[in-house]
């Protein structure tokens, strides 16, 4: 199946710790970074998740926010290290290819962020992914 989102990430579940409702779930992505996403217990059963299940890692560009560097004291769990390989931007918004481990993801970011941030070619950066964001499915 084809899709819109851009980032699609192979992995391998490594944890799942499910709750009443929601479900954590580690991956540990083909590059060896590791991943959490926040799904539904449902979720969970109909893909039949568990240790060893392979997956991919689904996340949209526009859930996918940029920092310089670490990020400490944040929420936010999923922190992937890259160095941005290219950026487009336009009137309003910018697309900013970031190499990672094992691959490339795409941020989708304002044009106002990627000049503050001073992002270019060669830039380091760090993936900033809430876990509820990230979505997977049965690979």
């Amino acid at each position: 199946m084809s899709m819109s989102i851009r980032n699609q990430f192979p992995g391998t579940v490594t944890a799942v710790a499910v709750g009443e409702a929601m479900a954590s779930v580690k991956v540990r992505l083909a590059g060896g970074q590791d991943i959490t996403a926040a799904i539904t217990t449902d979720a969970v059963k109909d893909l039949g998740l568990a240790a060893g299940s392979a997956v991919k890692a689904l996340v949209k560009s526009t859930e996918v926010a940029l920092a310089t560097g670490p990020v400490e004291g944040i929420s936010i769990r999923n922190q992937i290290a890259g160095t941005v390989a290219d950026v487009t931007t336009g009137g309003a918004m910018g697309s900013v290819k970031v190499t990672v481990e094992g691959g490339e993801l795409t941020a989708a970011i304002t044009k106002d962020a990627v000049e503050a941030l001073g992002l270019a070619s060669g830039t380091f950066v760090v993936a900033l992914i809430k876990s509820t964001e990230v979505s997977l499915a049965a690979a």
